[in-house]
């Protein structure tokens, strides 16, 4: 009896310890995800309205998340905006895909990411690779899916990186000619008042991040394809 008893412990500080063991494994993998919170409110938000199938995916940077009135502009129900601020392409390679593209099984993926990679000190050879990376990973669950790079802006604040924003752009667009359901979307010359250099009244006081202003820019751009049907 006391045999059996004492395994019986033994089997329960087993199944304790190893319950634990993947409770911390899952905590270490969530804190090493940077922007956990927000993709945990991507999930709440699925929850209480369910999103559109074969729907318009738009991912980004804080140029997306902070297109405080993208909905109203685009009445369209199939948009659905997936923005993290602060991300960098290396990062949607990397955490975001299986969160904000592959569960809505999307007909088209916008994507407007990079420029935080570039500030960091990524060569537009090192944001290749993982533009070609994403278009991979996409192409390899959602064969059909049209996916839609939109060209990195040139920011005030990060004037010392235009070389590597035009070198970025230039190949971007060479590289959508190469494959079938690739799209190039000019979204920086609509910005311009120079080669190379931004019209600063269209950007918030941190010469980073768009205003009013600047996202009308866009919205003259961007129009034809959000509100397709």
């Amino acid at each position: 009896m006391y045999l059996k008893n004492r395994r019986l412990i033994l089997f329960a500080f087993a199944i304790i310890f190893i319950l634990n063991s993947l409770y911390n494994f899952a905590s270490a993998q969530q804190k090493a995800m940077p922007f956990a919170e927000e993709l945990k409110a991507f999930h709440v938000k699925d929850s209480l309205n369910a999103p559109p199938k074969d729907g318009y995916v738009f991912i980004g940077s804080s140029s997306v998340r902070k297109w405080s009135d993208f909905e109203t502009r685009f009445p369209n129900p199939k948009l659905i905006r997936r923005g993290i601020g602060g991300s960098t392409l290396a990062q949607f390679v990397d955490y975001y895909l299986p969160y904000v593209v592959f569960p809505y099984r999307p007909a088209k993926v916008f994507v407007y990411v990079g420029e935080n990679d570039i500030a960091a000190g990524a060569t537009a050879g090192k944001l290749m690779e993982n533009y070609k990376k994403l278009t991979a990973m996409i192409k390899a669950k959602l064969p059909r899916t049209q996916i839609y790079f939109l060209s990195v802006k040139y920011s005030p604040s990060r004037a010392k990186f235009s070389a590597v924003v035009r070198q970025t752009n230039i190949l971007l667009k060479a590289f959508t000619k190469t494959q079938k359901n690739l799209h190039y979307i000019n979204i920086a010359d609509c910005l311009l008042i120079s080669d190379e250099h931004s019209d600063p009244s269209l950007f918030e006081a941190d010469m980073l991040h768009l205003n009013s202003k600047g996202y009308d820019r866009w919205d003259k751009v961007l129009r034809p394809y959000f509100m397709a049907n």
